[in-house]
């Protein structure tokens, strides 16, 4: 049989003689791998196609069972228990495994309270009830109230202030509606829930609540939950108020036994409290607050008109936590280990956290499973005899829900290793909550990611993930579906913004409104989300294939011709924007340099594949085509990071400082135009441009260290 045709049989006879393998038209010359010899090629496409066979959806959902059984957020002793749990599980899978600690500043609420003062005082039950039909419902939950919220007790009037943003602020001001010493309310949505805390503070708001509007999250959207997947009346949102990432007490390095530690009036966390409510409870404000009509666009989905305040209706909040006596607790990373044969000083690493806000069947248990599952395909094919050419790490963080904390304490302990060897970081956040695909990350990296998905098959019978990802996109034959830029916000923040290491993503989403709720458990999963656990094992196969891709590839196979053809895609809104100010700076010497960069990619790709069709070259010459590789990422990165914020040094992607989720393209650049400085503009045009000068370089010595004279 021909290679190609092989790799089909064995694929439908691995996953058990479906039908839903791909069809030989769908797929794209499965004979070649980028970074592989034809035979280790044909090789590696047999190897993968045994890991995508065994992630199993009966196993993922007895996983997602155990490790959502009872509410685990950071700092708990029930964190603890799926720490224990998962090395358990990994050990059994024969990894070498690991566990690190760290001490961070974590204060949880001892009491959250709220009322309504006038008209008719009368205190807001803020717990989420439990409902019909879902036990899980009924198990403990954490206290109402956001991550690095601020203690105090304070009454005032309410304000309604949208959704917080700061052009929200600018239209109070021009209507003559100030929040100082006022309790400001503002619906979830359009900006990160710590942009809502960092403006209402700004703006002197002595309290901020914070609510999903049924319009953005409720019954507007759907049926509500146990009805249907969305956001019931009592559904409560949690989640963190801190911007940035890692421990607020060490910024910029591991929080260490024995680091020195910020006092918390130094920390950069909100000073006033900040505490989610239902929309239920916000219709008990709301509804009777007067004042102005509220602006157009305002209105959100309850069932009267909206007002701005302030008056008549006035309101208590009231928080204490324990940071006085136990504000610094122990968080837990886990790890297992493949020791790489050939580099075992470069990683390959996939990870997803581990912490939630309730039982996280959704966010994020189901990625803790897929890396499970993935880590137990790749020690079976380890126990079969094939061990990776690289170190293979699969990693569950902790305390990412309170800003990224396990994952960035470990980038910063680890960041001279993870520099010199750092292949690829692969996340696993949401992994999976419903049926439709996406995918995104560095350039570099979604060739690969594309290809992987034509080789695992959709759980629906269909085709190929590819395939049904092709179809729901509806994108023309000529294109590809729309991936995601690394702006930030999950783990994968602290390898690519912090350090430039390449990542990519990945997951199964759907309609859902149980987002950092109670209710975001077992049952919902099994009623309204990946009933069959079968997209669980869909991601697992993804990342256990493209683990080993990584790990296997004689030269890494990253694609920065995609990279550099991306890269000019940015190039006309920068253009515009210049136009728009009149300004007479230019992005000609940025774009000619991005040229350059694509002109020695496409030589590199040419010589690679070249000089890997004759033959394996030497083990010292792989390594050093590897470590050149390595360095062109690197060399985007600017060791004294943005000047808005030094520990974001990615000039590529970052997310925007005045919104939190929005993904901003060539930060150094579009900060400056934000900032109205023509100067800093044209100086951050002309260091991009050199950072891109340098990746190119890095290009040209890794085809000089093949063979290839430039």
């Amino acid at each position: 049989m021909p290679r190609r045709s092989t790799f089909v049989f064995v694929l439908m006879t691995l996953i058990g003689g479906e039908t839903h393998a791909v069809p030989l038209t769908a797929q794209q010359n499965t004979t070649t791998i980028p970074g592989y010899t034809p035979g280790a090629a044909a090789a590696e496409r047999v190897l993968e196609a045994q890991a995508i066979a065994r992630p199993e959806a009966m196993r993922a959902r007895e996983l997602s069972r155990a490790l959502s059984a009872e509410t685990h957020v950071a700092g708990t002793p029930a964190q603890a228990r799926t720490r224990d749990y998962v090395i358990a599980q990994m050990r059994a899978m024969g990894l070498e495994t690991e566990v690190r600690q760290y001490d961070v500043f974590l204060p949880h609420p001892t009491s959250v309270q709220l009322w309504r003062v006038s008209p008719r005082s009368r205190q807001l039950s803020l717990a989420e009830p439990a409902v019909a039909g879902d036990p899980s419902s009924r198990i403990a939950q954490y206290l109402t109230v956001n991550g690095y919220s601020g203690q105090g007790d304070v009454t005032a009037d309410v304000v309604y202030v949208n959704y917080g943003l700061i052009e929200d602020y600018a239209q109070l001001d021009s209507l003559g509606v100030s929040v100082r010493g006022k309790i400001a309310i503002a619906r979830y949505g359009r900006s990160f829930r710590g942009i809502k805390a960092r403006e209402a503070e700004k703006h002197g708001a002595v309290a901020l609540l914070i609510y999903s509007d049924p319009q953005d999250d409720g019954y507007v959207r759907g049926d509500v939950y146990p009805g249907g997947p969305m956001r019931n009346r009592n559904g409560v949102q949690r989640g963190s108020v801190m911007n940035g990432a890692g421990d607020p007490a060490t910024p910029g390095y591991a929080s260490t036994r024995g680091a020195p530690r910020l006092s918390e009036s130094r920390m950069d966390i909100p000073h006033i409290p900040v505490v989610p409510i239902s929309y239920g409870n916000a219709g008990e404000l709301l509804d009777e607050l007067r004042g102005g009509d509220v602006p157009p666009g305002w209105q959100g989905g309850l069932p009267f008109r909206y007002h701005v305040g302030p008056g008549p209706v006035r309101a208590r909040v009231r928080v204490t936590d324990d940071r006085v006596t136990a504000g610094t607790k122990p968080i837990y990373n886990t790890f297992g280990i493949v020791r790489g044969s050939e580099f075992p000083d470069e990683l390959v690493i996939v990870g997803g956290h581990r912490d939630a806000w309730g039982p996280g069947t959704s966010d994020n248990v189901s990625g803790t499973v897929s890396v499970l599952e993935a880590a137990r395909s790749v020690a079976e094919a380890v126990k079969a005899g094939h061990r990776p050419k690289r170190t293979i790490m699969f990693a569950t963080w902790d305390a990412e829900e309170w800003g990224l904390i396990g994952s960035s304490e470990y980038v910063e302990e680890d960041s001279l290793r993870l520099m010199r060897g750092g292949v690829a970081y692969f996340n696993q956040d949401v992994a999976a909550s419903g049926t439709r695909f996406g995918g995104g990350g560095s350039p570099s990296m979604r060739a690969a990611l594309r290809d992987i998905a034509r080789q695992v098959p959709d759980p629906n019978g269909k085709g190929s993930v590819y395939a049904e990802w092709r179809r729901a996109a509806a994108v023309a034959d000529t294109a590809e579906p729309a991936m995601g830029d690394p702006g930030g916000g999950s783990d994968f923040a602290g390898f690519y913004n912090h350090l430039g290491i390449p990542i990519a993503d990945w997951g199964f989403g759907g309609a859902g409104g149980v987002y950092h709720s109670q209710y975001d458990d077992f049952a919902w999963m099994t009623r309204f989300g990946d009933t069959n656990y079968v997209y669980h094992a869909a991601a697992a196969r993804i990342a256990a294939a493209m683990v080993l891709r990584f790990a296997n590839a004689e030269i890494l196979p990253y694609d920065y011709v995609e990279f550099a053809r991306t890269m000019q895609r940015y190039l006309p809104a920068l253009d515009r924007a210049l136009a728009a100010k009149r300004w007479s700076g230019s992005t000609s010497m940025l774009r000619e340099a991005i040229g350059e960069m694509e002109r020695e990619a496409a030589a590199f790709s040419t010589a690679r594949d070249r000089v890997l069709a004759a033959g394996t070259p030497s083990r010292d010459r792989r390594s050093a085509v590897n470590a050149a590789l390595l360095g062109v990422e690197r060399a985007l990165v600017r060791p004294a990071g943005l000047r808005t914020r030094p520990w974001y040094r990615n000039l590529i992607y970052v997310a925007d400082v005045d919104n939190g989720y929005s993904n901003m393209v060539y930060p150094s650049v579009n900060e400056a135009l934000r900032a109205n400085d023509e100067r800093l503009t044209s100086v951050e045009i002309a260091d991009l441009a050199q950072r891109f000068g340098a990746a190119t370089r890095a290009l040209a010595t890794a085809r000089t260290a093949l063979g290839e004279v430039r």
